[in-house]
């Protein structure tokens, strides 16, 4: 099981800046996502800058979420 995320950060060029509740830090270009429809809105900064965590995992308002398996996975080590 991969670990949770316990803190995010929005950075420009969207990406995610991550903290993982096993320490580690991963940055995740959300830019290959943006023009999935459910990931669409995202490309408004203002939505995408609202990010939150839900339950080790990341969410927007508009109901789009990424799982701590997919972030941590296909992050990469800041």
């Amino acid at each position: 099981m991969n670990p949770k995320v316990i803190k995010v950060q929005p950075e420009q060029n969207y990406i995610l800046r991550l903290w993982f509740a096993n320490g580690e830090r991963r940055c995740f270009d959300m830019k290959p996502y943006l023009d999935y429809e459910v990931f669409q809105a995202l490309k408004d900064r203002k939505m995408f800058d609202s990010v939150s965590l839900f339950l080790g995992s990341v969410t927007w308002p508009n109901n789009s979420d990424l799982s701590y398996d997919t972030l941590y996975l296909e992050g990469t080590p800041a």
